[in-house]
């Protein structure tokens, strides 16, 4: 692909980790966010702009090869504010992509768009396994997400690859992301695998590394070209002295939604 990937979001904490890893793996970098990014990379484009403004973002991806959405609310929040940065900030990216004439679009979704999902009691969770069931706002918002993508591979052609982030954070630091880590390198290999995949029309792939204790089975990321690296495992000894075995008859480990599943999470307590 010629022209540089546009990464939305890219002050964030995926965002940073792309802006590092990317260029390295061969891409030009677009950085956009809402506010500037810090330390910008020689050579690295940078622009500040809402995603909820369509014309500022169209304008951002016009000569990109792709467009990386990672902006918007990474938790659960009251309705209108993920209506508006999550819901409308999807449609625009997409929408932004098709005029401007980008021909692939990677959606940072999450496992919270099937939070309810309960764990298998055997074997590994496909994404077929695990159809629509939010478990917040947030993860309707990601729901939505995938359903704007789907529509827009269909109705415009785009490819379009939904990643349903697991735990993206620089090393676990709970018992369940032993099961749902995503480390900041296999955070790399699998945008860049979504990336380079010859034409994969609509794909829906879980984002999670090579984990002893997984339950999500990674063989569409594969199909991609996706090889996760990392392993939580080499953490386990410490987190579980902390923190004992996981139960897994919690909700916290036995949905795939995990604490946003629980009580803590109902909407009375973001609602404003």
């Amino acid at each position: 692909m010629s022209g540089p990937v546009l990464v939305t979001g890219a002050a964030g904490l995926i965002g940073t980790v792309l802006r590092g890893g990317l260029p390295e793996a061969g891409w030009a970098v677009r950085s956009l966010d809402v506010v500037p990014v810090p330390e910008p990379r020689p050579g690295e484009e940078h622009l500040v702009a809402d995603t909820t403004d369509l014309a500022a973002l169209t304008e951002a991806a016009r000569g990109a090869s792709a467009v990386v959405h990672l902006a918007g609310i990474a938790t659960e929040s009251d309705w209108p504010a993920i209506a508006r940065t999550n819901i409308d900030g999807t449609y625009c990216a997409l929408e932004a992509a098709r005029r401007a004439g980008v021909g692939r679009v990677v959606l940072a979704s999450s496992n919270h768009a099937t939070g309810y999902t309960p764990r298998p009691d055997g074997g590994l969770l496909r994404e077929a396994d695990a159809p629509p069931r939010p478990d917040t706002y947030y993860g309707v918002s990601k729901v939505t997400m995938e359903a704007l993508g789907s529509l827009y591979a269909d109705r415009y052609g785009l490819d379009v690859v939904c990643l349903r982030i697991g735990s993206a954070f620089p090393e676990p630091t709970t018992t369940r992301h032993l099961s749902t880590w995503l480390s900041p390198g296999d955070t790399v290999r699998l945008v860049d695998a979504a990336l380079r995949a010859p034409s994969p029309g609509f794909a829906v792939v879980w984002g999670v590394s090579a984990n002893t204790r997984n339950w999500w089975d990674v063989s569409a990321g594969r199909a991609l070209g996706y090889e996760p690296a990392d392993d939580a495992e080499r953490y386990a000894e410490t987190l579980i002295a902390v923190h004992g075995e996981p139960d897994l008859t919690d909700p916290v480990h036995a949905r795939v939604g995990g604490e946003f599943t629980t009580a803590a999470y109902d909407s009375e307590h973001f609602d404003a």
